[in-house]
């Protein structure tokens, strides 16, 4: 995907199965919202190929938007509408919506339900747009940053609403910076830096991709502290459990969060583009082609169970 000269997709691979929550995590830049809004049909691609439940989202119809939601970044349309009513009316566009008054209910919104739109508060619009976005029972949902200006509360009530909605069978894509959001909700996250997705897997597959390691703390029988790094903790704590011939004193394990996971990964990305620069070619943790999104080998998951997949490789750098 070029914009003029730019290019801001340099190969990808996506896939999204049903009833999975995908997220996409990457810097500013990286191309979160090119990659997110070609699959919406927002943006057309200079090159690829994008299937989106069984449709090029470039050419889709209203059929195809009908199963569809999306939340976007930020939206401040319908200044006027009083929001009981917008979300009544905007029901009546889908054949088998959800019910509005449930929808409010599940998001919190039955204080401001009278208020026009254009009084509300960044949290309370935030939770509209996110109703917006389901209230036509999608099976398909993109998230853009859904819980910006969200209080404590209502991020964990909206977590449990995700967390319904793929019981249910939705899909959903999520974009966020919060990577404690990303780790809660996701079943796969994908990493994109510079345009191609440089990582792709849970929280526990990325932290081996990146060989973030584990911190081990214990003390010995004379109260010295003790901390090592190690890929396998668990063997490590078996070898202590051995030398000590019982517990451990004050042991502690400390796994590598998936912020520890991200930001090694963007500090190899980092050193990477720096010894291109130099000559010395790609650093280990950089992708030179496409990489592969995929929730499985190719050929394990039947064709219509597949939601979206998205291929830019005419573009590679």
């Amino acid at each position: 995907m070029r914009y003029g000269e730019k290019v801001a997709l340099r190969g990808i691979d996506l896939q999204v199965e049903r009833g999975e929550v995908l997220a996409m995590l990457g810097p500013n830049g990286a191309g979160k919202t090119t990659t997110v809004e070609i699959l919406e049909g927002f943006r057309r691609r200079t090159s690829g190929s994008v299937d989106v439940l069984g449709t090029d989202p470039g050419s889709a119809d209203e059929s195809w938007r009908a199963r569809v939601g999306i939340v976007l970044q930020s939206w401040r349309d319908h200044r006027q509408w009083r929001v009981g009513e917008l979300l009544a009316h905007m029901a009546t566009y889908y054949p088998a919506p959800r019910d509005p008054a449930q929808v409010q209910e599940a998001l919190g919104m039955a204080s401001f339900a009278g208020r026009r739109c254009e009084e509300l508060s960044g949290g309370q619009r935030r939770r509209l747009d996110v109703a917006l976005g389901i209230i036509g029972d999608p099976e398909l949902l993109f998230l853009d940053e859904p819980t910006t200006g969200f209080d404590p509360v209502a991020r964990r009530e909206f977590h449990e609403l995700v967390e319904r909605l793929r019981a249910d069978g939705m899909s959903i894509v999520l974009t966020t910076h919060d990577l404690y959001e990303a780790e809660r909700l996701a079943d796969r996250i994908a990493v994109l830096i510079d345009g191609r997705i440089t990582a792709s897997g849970s929280s526990a597959e990325l932290a081996a991709q990146a060989e973030a390691q584990a911190r081990v703390v214990w003390r010995d029988a004379s109260g010295v502290r003790h901390e090592r790094a190690s890929t396998d903790p668990s063997r490590l704590v078996w070898e202590l459990h051995r030398e000590f011939e019982g517990p451990v004193p004050y042991l502690e394990v400390h796994r590598p969060t998936l912020e520890d996971v991200y930001l090694r990964m963007i500090r190899a990305s980092e050193q990477g583009d720096r010894s291109e620069q130099a000559g010395d070619g790609p650093a280990r943790g950089t992708a030179d082609g496409p990489v592969s999104g995929t929730a499985a080998p190719a050929g394990t998951v039947p064709p219509a169970s597949r939601v979206s997949r998205t291929t830019t490789a005419g573009e590679r750098a």
